[in-house]
């Protein structure tokens, strides 16, 4: 499914318009009715008492639908409103109008005061403040309400975005509503999807309010959820060299355990072969763990990482398999990192680079631009920080935008690693990703994703499709591995261990996980 930017939307709401003739009027109503269906299904109408908070705008006109429909199902219904009613205007004055020849209890909010009662008392709250357009800070008598709504801690409504989200952004402006349920309209907004708002919207339930396929799957929309895709079936008649080959460059003597879950990851979700360079005196330990790998060991500098000096065997081997991994625990020696920037031009194998080979690279990433190859980067945001010479907090105020310029300018796929991944590429395409938990959030984790992205490829999948899937694989593996032991206790060894009991939940289970298990947004 799209996911759609604040202008975007916007630009789909008067093409429905201007080329299907569907009125602000009609979309206004589907809207409404889509929230009054949440509503009945999610809690029941009849004989429940319902608050219905109002903005000045076509939220807040929204909103006054949702309550004309209360009233006339059986339930109560108080509305209450933020802004004086001159500001309704098209749609939502006419439905202002509507509601005030009807039986319902209609108020300004004067004061915090003139409201408590009312909503303490009340049985649910619908929220339907600010829409998906605000960009200042919540403040004065909407900072007011939001927070005792928030302090009642009654069953939320919020409409299209919960009050206080920024709709393109997903930040907190101050103070947001904290939402059981939100409807959004025509297509989830950035807002709705990415942290801290996807939390803020509880449940997450969309309706298209009748806008044909045409307009929302556009192909000017270029941010999407990343959505299952069917992995290639596993034949008999094959060897190991039919699941791919992996060369992973990494590790060093003070980081053992990077690269033991970058190689042994690649295995466990059914990659054929795994190569570890690895320097020569950490390789017998690696090797009691992981026995399985192939073991490249390699001249070492004083401090214990791979020497410069092994440059030529190097791109001599890569040639022989289908991805490099670059990066996991090299450490940051002033020679290894030169090591890395230059492999990197060089090997003409799609190439992953993650970790210490991101800090290297960062200082020339003209090293990336001249690349034939596919390259692939795995930054979180203080890696992101350095590659683009932001600051996070100004990363994170536009992370999508800051990603696609980012994957258009080296011509590189880039994963921006955190709560909702975000899979960058080159022509602009965003895909966000829902697999995952916080119990992720943890020492190794990364490296164990660089093996899972690697045998996507090895398994047949294009490029593009490994790199998303790899993602998605990899939190599905840490959430089986948080039924089973909470998220408190997820280590990486655990998404490890869990991969092959993923790969085949996913296998034998494909329809029900793209459709249910990872179900993300319903669609009414």
């Amino acid at each position: 499914m799209k996911v759609a930017k604040v202008g975007e939307m916007k630009d789909l709401d008067r093409r429905a318009t201007e080329e299907f003739g569907i009125s602000e009027d009609l979309l206004m109503e589907n809207a409404g009715q889509a929230v009054y269906f949440v509503m009945s299904q999610e809690f029941g109408i009849k004989d429940n008492k319902f608050v219905v908070f109002c903005g000045g705008g076509n939220n807040g006109g929204d909103g006054l639908v949702v309550a004309r429909k209360i009233h006339s199902n059986g339930g109560e219904v108080k509305v209450f409103l933020l802004d004086d009613e001159a500001k309704f205007k098209g749609a939502a004055k006419k439905n202002f109008e509507i509601v005030s020849r009807m039986p319902i209890e209609m108020s300004k909010v004067s004061s915090i005061d003139s409201v408590r009662a009312e909503l303490l008392d009340s049985d649910a709250i619908v929220d339907a403040i600010f829409g998906t357009g605000l960009v200042r800070e919540v403040s004065g008598i909407y900072k007011d309400v939001i927070q005792l709504i928030n302090e009642s801690q009654g069953t939320v409504f919020s409409v299209d975005i919960p009050s206080g989200i920024n709709g393109d952004t997903g930040e907190v402006m101050g103070v947001a509503v904290e939402a059981d349920y939100t409807v959004t309209f025509g297509l989830p907004k950035l807002g709705n999807m990415l942290y801290p708002g996807y939390e803020h919207c509880g449940k997450l339930y969309v309706s298209h309010i009748s806008f044909p396929p045409t307009l929302y799957n556009s192909h000017a929309i270029k941010v999407a959820i990343n959505n299952p895709v069917e992995l290639p079936e596993r034949a008999r008649d094959t060897h190991k060299g039919s699941y791919g080959k992996a060369l992973f460059i990494a590790g060093s003597s003070s980081y053992l355990g990077a690269p033991y879950f970058s190689a042994l990851s690649f295995l466990k979700a059914g990659g054929g072969l795994s190569y570890l360079a690895t320097p020569k005196t950490i390789s017998p330990f690696l090797a009691s763990k992981g026995s399985e790998v192939v073991f490249l060991p390699q001249k070492e500098t004083p401090s214990g990482s791979i020497a410069l000096e092994n440059k030529d065997e190097l791109l001599e081997f890569s040639q022989g398999v289908d991805m490099v991994v670059l990066g996991p625990g090299l450490s940051l020696a002033r020679e290894t990192q030169e090591l890395v920037r230059e492999l990197t031009p060089k090997i003409n194998k799609p190439l992953l680079i993650d970790g210490d080979g991101i800090t290297a690279i960062a200082e020339d990433l003209g090293k990336i631009t001249k690349r034939e190859a596919p390259t692939i980067l795995t930054p979180h945001l203080g890696e992101m920080s350095r590659i683009t010479t932001m600051e996070i907090s100004e990363i994170n105020k536009n992370k999508i935008a800051v990603l696609q310029r980012t994957a258009r300018e080296l011509n590189a796929i880039i994963i921006l690693k955190g709560a909702h991944s975000l899979i960058g590429y080159p022509d602009e395409t965003v895909f966000i990703n829902v697999s995952g938990n916080s119990g992720m959030a943890t020492a190794g984790s990364g490296d164990a994703l660089t093996g899972t992205i690697a045998v996507m490829f090895g398994l047949g999948l294009a490029l593009e499709d490994a790199v998303r899937m790899g993602v998605f694989i990899h939190g599905f593996s840490g959430d089986v591995a948080a039924v089973d032991k909470g998220e408190d206790g997820v280590t990486a060894q655990d998404i490890l261990d869990y991969l092959p009991e993923t790969m085949k939940l996913y296998r034998e289970n494909f329809a029900e996980i793209s459709e249910n298990l990872y179900e993300s947004i319903f669609v009414i």
